[in-house]
């Protein structure tokens, strides 16, 4: 396991995350499977207990005092995926690994494609 090389990949996706505001798992979850060679239930398992800290805290934060959160609506959206996290992950570890992958996959296209040709 090569230390330096995930503090780099959390590093640069962290700056990335901060910019673009996701958790980090668009770019962490295929890092670890096509660089590192990961299976995806290991890669997305990793990275789910990875953003567990960082993500309410210090970027969440520098938009916090810009005045762009809204706490009442980031503490209901934060109920509902406490309890649809929960079933996501059950969910995820009944799948076989290549669903899960192409599934993982299909939602960051479909993502992509609405951001970039819809309003």
């Amino acid at each position: 396991m090569d230390i330096v090389q995930f503090i780099i990949l959390g590093f640069l996706v962290g700056v990335l995350s901060g910019m673009i505001g996701v958790g980090g798992a668009v770019f962490i979850v295929p890092a670890l499977v096509y660089l590192f060679g990961w299976q995806q239930h290991m890669a997305q398992g990793t990275t789910l207990a990875m953003l567990v800290p960082p993500i309410g805290i210090l970027a969440a934060w520098k938009y916090y005092q810009a005045g762009n959160v809204n706490l009442k609506v980031a503490g209901l959206l934060c109920a509902g995926f406490f309890v649809g996290s929960l079933l996501g992950g059950i969910f995820a570890n009944q799948l076989p690994g290549d669903t899960l992958r192409r599934v993982f996959g299909a939602a960051l296209l479909i993502v992509s494609i609405k951001m970039v040709l819809g309003k």
